[in-house]
């Protein structure tokens, strides 16, 4: 259970729980209130699953990836500290496959309902029933446009096809959630609320009563979540729905909520990670104005303006497409201008 004392110092995020459970472990963050975590074959190497005691068993939120590893985990929760439970829904707060991967497997296993966003469904759906050779052939379309060689535009490409190997089969059904229901779970009261950036209409739930935030990926400590472009709407501005959602949080839910998050360690100070997660967004568009203002630069060249790494084709399909939302900020806003020189487009300052 939190415990106050456990919070540090006032102006830093608090931290009732320094220590994050080992995986096959849980640990009780409110009363009936369950968090566990799955391993991630990534270098952010878990998700956090949460339980919610119902009414006649326990709503599960997020499910992990679906490899042997994330399913021998459950078996042993399963075998161990959550044995002879019944998982009576479960709840899916967006389409990745760390979220979503072992939804169809757990809705079977326990003859359970999933619960999710249109969008979550929709889009999981249509990416398990897509021909992966034309998916990939829009992408390196897509790199190669914004300056991406073809050599490695041709290996990152192909990243998307690992979501089919990454989620199992879904049930042909679903409850869907929609901004501001109310949601009942085990006589806690919950409102449904909705982050844009991550990803489309990503489901958070609110318990004002008790002051808990299920906060999905939109708000994590020290860590920003992916905000990327899609190749199939290359001219979105993903940065400027995440910021506004961001500007909601801190608008409709107070300070003082714990916040649950997809990733890392429950925390309070939601306001002030709002305003992190804000200022850090407004530091990568001063970097990418002051490189642009330097001669035209394409998104693939702004690449290593923002991530300093080495990036493997896994890593690089993100940090290009994190790169493309704050280039697509700065053009809404006025302040760089895309255009095409010598077949590429390229950015340069506006004005």
């Amino acid at each position: 259970m939190p415990d106050d004392q456990s919070k540090t110092e006032e102006g830093a995020l608090r931290f009732p729980f320094p220590e994050v459970p080992p995986f096959g472990e849980v640990v009780e963050v409110a009363e009936g209130i369950l968090w566990t975590r799955i391993p991630l074959p990534y270098l952010l190497d878990h998700v956090n699953i949460f339980l919610i005691r119902d009414h006649d068993g326990w709503a599960v939120v997020d499910t992990g990836i679906q490899t042997e590893e994330a399913i021998a985990t459950w078996e042993g929760l399963f075998a161990g500290p959550l044995k002879d439970i019944r998982i009576s829904r479960v709840i899916v707060t967006h389409f990745h496959p760390d979220h979503i991967g072992l939804a169809g497997w757990l809705c079977a296993r326990f003859d359970a309902p999933l619960l999710t966003s249109l969008s979550s469904y929709m889009s999981s759906r249509v990416i398990s029933i897509a021909p992966a050779t034309r998916a990939s052939q829009q992408y390196f379309d897509f790199y190669i446009s914004h300056g991406m060689s073809e050599e490695v535009a041709g290996l990152v490409a192909i990243q998307g096809n690992d979501y089919l190997r990454r989620v199992s089969d879904l049930p042909l059904t679903y409850l869907r959630l929609v901004l501001l229901d109310t949601l009942d779970i085990g006589g806690r009261s919950f409102r449904v609320l909705t982050g844009e950036g991550h990803a489309p209409e990503q489901i958070m739930l609110y318990c004002e009563e008790e002051k808990l935030l299920f906060a999905a990926d939109q708000v994590i400590e020290r860590i920003s979540p992916n905000v990327s472009v899609f190749a199939g709407e290359p001219n979105g501005d993903p940065l400027g729905h995440f910021l506004r959602t961001l500007r909601q949080l801190r608008a409709e839910v107070p300070d003082d909520v714990l916040v649950l998050p997809g990733h890392r360690r429950p925390f309070y100070g939601l306001h002030q990670r709002c305003a992190e997660l804000e200022a850090h967004h407004e530091e990568r568009c001063d970097l990418i104005r002051e490189a642009c203002a330097k001669g035209p630069k394409s998104v693939a060249e702004l690449v290593p303006v923002l991530f300093h790494r080495k990036l493997d084709p896994h890593q690089m399909s993100f940090a290009f497409t994190e790169t493309l939302a704050h280039v697509n900020r700065l053009v809404r806003r006025g302040e760089i201008a895309t255009v095409q020189r010598d077949g590429r487009l390229v950015n340069v300052v506006a004005g």
